[in-house]
């Protein structure tokens, strides 16, 4: 696992415990450069990195100076083999500097990936920082400060990737799911479960959750991912499923998690519509399927110069010494302060349900808890009678067809189905999104019973409990955890083994 993708997994972590932080150095003090091969001939980034390293003080490099990659590589590698007897605020502030002078100017994906590279190794030194200093205090918030910065980089190499090979769905949430998508199966392999539906799925049911309580019930290393797609209708999963994926792309279990409003005929299906009068779908009507890059692009080891952990040989303990961390006011050495970033410089969206957040399973947690009386004085309350997707209530028609359809879909692969009812709020049932639920619900058993898949309802779950969602009809991470446990706790379900 790469450096970036290992504190990836430890910034989720310190959103549940902001405790895991200190768990940083252990992880990344370990890992270095030994064993690295550098390539004899950096990118041009790589240059700049080098060349900040060799010439710490210089705020920028000219771009224009020849150097000897060689010489710097080697010079690197053994400052990250060895134990630095230096100043991890001053390594640390000068990894700093440079990122943020490279954002500056940062536009493609390889010029945003050394950003964030900078940035990860700010935050190795400054977490380096040892516990009984003066200024382990401002150390640990300029940590977290950093860690920040390296998300944004991260998602700003993202945005700035390549060009898709495969045309857009003219549906956002799609595109980029169905990348992800590919891109898992690429990386880890056909998951074992799939789960699929609009964004109460996305949101309400989480895949880390339930492959910790699947292996504590004897079901080990099952993979897990959550292809919810908002907006998403029965018409939508069908697409997905039918035309989109191959059968090879898919599990033996896939999870369809939704409600009453993904099965209403009678309501306008836009994401269906902007899916089919889009780009995408004139490839999948002459019979081209996404696919996966055949072969890796050529990459260039990239070093990191990272703090070792630095012992004398008669003593167990590092040796503190006063005086490396005593601030220099000499001219041209750098300031802790006031450095970099400005927040209104990283225009990092307001928007609580950023697609940014997605996880490399798929999942969208969100913390928030919904209240309903500081909700409704941000948005608007709308009664069921007003519900656009409550409009016309029909449960035949179209999507009852695309239900028929999955239906004969998996069970000619060999494709268990289960479907979830998820939970919503009594807040939101009102009279007319209650009748429309009871319907929906007595209609799922029966079809369950005829077809043969496997209905869960959880509709009246956690019905009061407003702080497992994260608004009247959303969950939030801590009701797809609550879900994710209900589902593995259901005996009906035949749990697949781990093809690995």
């Amino acid at each position: 696992m790469s450096l970036l993708s290992l504190l990836n997994l430890l910034i989720r972590s310190t959103r549940k415990n902001p405790l895991v932080i200190a768990t940083v150095p252990l992880l990344i003090l370990t890992t270095g450069c030994s064993g690295l091969k550098i390539s004899s001939q950096p990118a041009v980034s790589s240059k700049t990195a080098i060349a900040a390293s060799v010439f710490p003080n210089q705020e920028k490099v000219d771009k224009n100076q020849t150097l000897n990659p060689e010489k710097s590589s080697e010079q690197i590698i053994a400052k990250g083999q060895t134990c630095i007897q230096g100043n991890p605020l001053d390594e640390s502030t000068k990894f700093a500097l440079q990122a943020a002078n490279l954002a500056q100017t940062a536009k493609s994906q390889s010029e945003w990936d050394e950003v964030a590279r900078l940035w990860l190794q700010a935050v190795a030194w400054m977490q380096a920082v040892p516990g009984n200093s003066p200024k382990r205090a401002f150390a640990e918030k300029k940590v977290i400060e950093y860690m920040r910065y390296l998300t944004y980089s991260q998602q700003q190499a993202a945005r700035s990737g390549s060009v898709a090979q495969f045309p857009s769905f003219d549906s956002e949430p799609l595109d980029q799911q169905l990348q992800l998508y590919l891109s898992y199966l690429s990386t880890v392999g056909t998951p074992d479960i799939l789960i699929v539906g609009s964004s109460r799925a996305l949101q309400g049911v989480d895949p880390a959750q339930m492959q910790q309580g699947l292996a504590r019930k004897g079901y080990q290393n099952l993979k897990i991912f959550n292809f919810g797609v908002n907006g998403a209708t029965a018409q939508v999963v069908d697409y997905i499923l039918r035309k989109v994926l191959t059968p090879e792309q898919l599990p033996k279990l896939i999870i369809w998690a939704d409600g009453v409003r993904a099965f209403n005929s009678g309501r306008i299906d836009r994401t269906y519509d902007a899916i089919i009068a889009s780009q995408g779908h004139q490839k999948i009507a002459a019979g081209i399927r996404p696919q996966l890059a055949k072969n890796e692009p050529s990459s260039q080891t990239k070093c990191y110069q990272l703090p070792g952990s630095c012992k004398e040989q008669n003593s167990p303990k590092f040796q503190f010494e006063m005086s490396n961390f005593i601030p220099t006011d000499q001219p041209g050495e750098p300031s802790y302060q006031n450095l970099f970033y400005r927040p209104s410089e990283l225009k990092i969206s307001a928007n609580l349900v950023s697609l940014d957040a997605i996880e490399a399973n798929g999942f969208l947690p969100l913390s928030s808890r919904f209240n309903p009386k500081t909700y409704y004085q941000q948005k608007p309350y709308v009664s069921g009678t007003y519900d656009g997707d409550y409009r016309a209530f029909n449960l035949g028609g179209k999507q009852a067809r695309a239900l028929d359809s999955v239906v004969a879909f998996t069970r000619s692969n060999n494709i268990q189905l289960v479907f979830v009812n998820l939970p919503l709020t009594d807040d939101y049932l009102d009279g007319t999104r209650w009748s429309a639920e009871v319907e929906f619900q007595q209609q799922m058993q029966q079809l369950s019973q005829e077809y043969g898949f496997i209905f869960i309802d959880l509709s009246e779950k956690a019905l009061t409990q407003y702080q497992y969602f994260a608004d009247p009809s959303h969950l939030n991470r801590y009701g797809a955890s609550l879900v994710s446990r209900e589902i593995i706790a259901n005996p009906s379900i035949p749990w697949p083994r781990s093809r690995s």
